[in-house]
């Protein structure tokens, strides 16, 4: 017999519910990518410098400008790759599309290396000069722990919403950018220009040179000023028209970078000594600007631009390890998303929509970094090496991925193409990845060859997280190398 069903009066429709899955809230423009990418590249001026001094000497403005040449081809490449693929990852993600997975995570690991050690930094670097008001802070213990608690402070904010943060860093860098100009431009009129043969004196006399080795760990240390390339790309699934907007962010930076970061090391290595810039304990090693200011030849000029530096140093850098966190959760929940991290890091807090357990993670680890801080001296000068690991190896890749992918997807819509290509078997391959490519895996082979403390950490690192990936990878019975489903249960990406 066939039954049929009715409903009766009383009887309670029942719907079936879809749960959408928590996406996060696209509500950055050019201006919030550029604070966000530039509050990570500018702030590294006022701690990298002293490191640079402390390495290339004399030589520190040429490292800056290699540096900064390398950095273009670095920042041209992201433009390519975050146009095309405009979701969280960066290098990682550029990696997994142009390669697989497993690529993708080596790069993404290495990344986030560098996210944990630019947020230990630049938040360890705050209390120096903002001991100019409180003296207190130049006690290496309260320094270490005024940085903890600041990272704390961040990452309540940042669970509250990337909108809230992102208006936060406007200001900063808007009012950083201005007093830089300000400074240059003293610095330019008042030192250089009255007595221009003390430049030359401070880069070429007699011990001021480095040896050879020296120079090309400068250049490598230098690196430590280009973080921001890989944090806009991290905030492109929280971006309106990405494809548009972060190639614009990215020329924008390109422009601003090359000519603070030139201006203020000449002024610099004018303004005083190499030895005197880069001494980490009576010089300005830690606090570069500072020295700039306290040797302006005017009393008047000291007395204001002293304090000055010290506020905007201290919110500059405030702003850097915002974006550092920024830029590290953001990774995290892609890799989560592709079943390259554990699902943890891909939850998205139902009312705030921010990947808050990554936040708060990653947050922790920042600050385990900084405990050395509170006894070891030497602590400044080995986080600048341990960056350089993983920065370098993930811009490496992120080169290698762009070529991949015009080898391999040619078709695919480039919205923001490179130019200056070479045609190699009817693939148009990019000139500038490639320079950037050869570039940045040669400093990363050397910095490997002369660098022991660097060299084993971040080895020790890479071997934790590929021993980490294969375990959860075949424990979810997910293959290495691919995991083909759509990104997701954890969230998913429109890219609109």
């Amino acid at each position: 017999m066939e039954e049929s069903f009715h409903t009766k009066p009383g009887d309670r429709s029942i719907h079936p519910v879809r749960l959408r899955p928590f996406r996060l809230r696209r509500v950055l423009g050019v201006p919030g990518l550029f604070s966000a990418g530039y509050g990570d590249v500018g702030s590294s001026i006022y701690y990298a410098l002293g490191i640079v001094a402390i390495v290339a000497l004399g030589a520190t403005p040429i490292a800056l400008g290699i540096a900064g040449i390398i950095y273009v081809f670095n920042t041209l490449t992201y433009a390519e790759g975050g146009a095309m693929i405009p979701e969280a990852g960066g290098s990682s993600s550029f990696a997994r599309h142009g390669f697989n997975d497993l690529v993708g995570f080596v790069a993404g690991w290495a990344l986030m290396l560098s996210y944990i050690v630019t947020m230990a930094i630049s938040a360890y670097t705050i209390p120096p000069y903002l001991a100019f008001f409180w003296p207190i802070l130049s006690d290496p213990v309260i320094d270490t722990l005024f940085a903890m608690g600041i990272i704390l402070f961040l990452m309540i904010i940042n669970v509250f919403g990337i909108k809230e943060s992102s208006r936060m860093n406007i200001v900063f860098i808007a009012v950083d950018v201005v007093t830089q100009i300000t400074l240059v431009t003293l610095g330019v009129v008042l030192i250089l220009l009255p007595n221009p043969g003390v430049l030359f004196e401070h880069m070429f006399s007699q011990g001021n040179w480095p040896t050879t080795q020296n120079l090309v760990f400068g250049v490598a240390i230098a690196a430590l000023c280009f973080t921001g390339v890989e944090t806009v790309s991290q905030l492109a699934e929280e971006t309106r028209k990405p494809a548009e907007r972060i190639p614009h962010a990215y020329l924008i930076m390109i422009v601003a970078v090359l000519l603070l970061f030139g201006g203020i090391s000449i002024v610099a290595l004018s303004a005083m000594t190499p030895q005197v810039l880069g001494d980490p304990v009576s010089g300005w090693a830690r606090d570069p600007i500072a020295g700039i200011a306290a040797n302006l030849p005017l009393s008047i000029l000291r007395s204001v631009f002293a304090p000055l530096v010290a506020i905007l140093a201290g919110t500059i850098l405030l702003t850097a390890t915002n974006a550092g966190l920024m830029g590290i959760s953001r990774l995290s929940f892609n890799l989560a998303t592709h079943k390259q991290l554990p699902e943890l890091f891909g939850r998205v807090h139902h009312r705030f929509r921010t990947p808050y357990a990554a936040i708060i993670v990653f947050c922790g680890l920042s600050i385990l970094v900084l405990v050395p801080g509170l006894t070891n001296p030497g602590f400044f000068t080995e986080l600048g090496a341990l960056y350089v690991f993983g920065s370098l190896l993930c811009f490496a890749l992120a080169h290698t991925s762009i070529l991949g992918l015009r080898i391999r997807h040619p078709e695919l819509p480039r919205p923001f193409k490179l130019r200056f290509n070479i045609i190699i078997k009817g693939k148009e391959l990019p000139l500038t990845a490639i320079l950037g490519l050869l570039s940045t895996l040669t400093i990363w082979i050397v910095v490997l060859i002369i660098q022991p403390y660097s060299r084993w950490v971040g080895i020790g690192w890479m071997a934790i997280g590929l021993i980490l990936y294969y375990v959860y990878r075949r424990w979810r019975k997910i293959p290495l190398t691919h995991y083909d489903s759509k990104p997701s249960t954890l969230g998913e990406t429109h890219l609109k």
